[in-house]
């Protein structure tokens, strides 16, 4: 699994106009799903992702958590993460996923996320998202498990 996370002040998901999820400080994650990936990569992601030291600490170094400060927890199921762009001028995806196979492993990240971290909120796997953020840094990581 591939996980794009940001650090943010605030970020937000539309569908169709209308707000479907949003955070305050906390992490927008960007979620794409390759085809050898299995619920247990998705508990190491979520694992990573709650732990990930990316918040400043009284002396302002990246020693937080997302856990440690309680913050919001936004996950976008993203298709094009998984993208094979080293060549040509179109990117392939024969690394990722089947759309099924995907949804599951994408529900099963949120479905941990939210038993375990408040707040969480979520995309919807398959639609036509707008997410608009503030990047908060700005403060970008790619994770990859």
């Amino acid at each position: 699994m591939i996980a794009l996370l940001q650090r943010v002040s605030r970020a937000s998901v539309e569908v169709d106009g209308n707000q479907i999820a949003g955070i305050d400080r906390g992490l927008l994650v960007l979620v794409g799903v390759e085809r050898a990936d299995d619920p247990g990569k998705a508990d190491r992601l979520l694992e990573r992702l709650l732990n990930y030291r990316v918040f400043p600490d009284e002396a302002g170094k990246m020693n937080l958590s997302l856990a440690q400060i309680g913050g919001g927890l936004l996950l976008v199921p993203q298709f094009t993460l998984v993208a094979d762009t080293r060549k040509g001028t179109r990117p392939g995806f024969s690394r990722a996923a089947s759309a099924r196979h995907g949804e599951l492993l994408f529900d099963h990240l949120l479905t941990r996320a939210a038993s375990s971290h408040s707040p969480v909120a979520a995309g919807i796997f398959g639609a036509d998202m707008q997410v608009a953020l503030t990047n908060d840094g700005p403060v970008t990581f790619w994770l990859q498990v």
